[in-house]
């Protein structure tokens, strides 16, 4: 999937509510169709990241599979 020129205007924003840590903070909009978007908290005009919504839970389902390996 080709992701190039994406509307972004709608996009809800949202920070993690354990993001506490002096602004080093992504922001994560899942509210898009098959896409969820990433940017820097600090930068929102800046670049983002776009990836499809299916390969967002695999990433989190990892992540989290990860972290009660330890």
């Amino acid at each position: 999937m080709a992701f190039q020129n994406i509307d972004l205007s709608r996009a809800a924003w949202r920070k993690s509510t354990h993001s506490n840590n002096g602004g080093n903070c992504v922001e994560v909009a899942r509210n898009l169709a098959d896409i969820v978007a990433v940017r820097d908290s600090k930068q929102p005009d800046g670049p983002k990241l776009v990836v499809q919504a299916g390969e967002w839970r695999a990433l989190i389902a990892y992540l989290r599979q990860a972290r009660f390996e330890r």
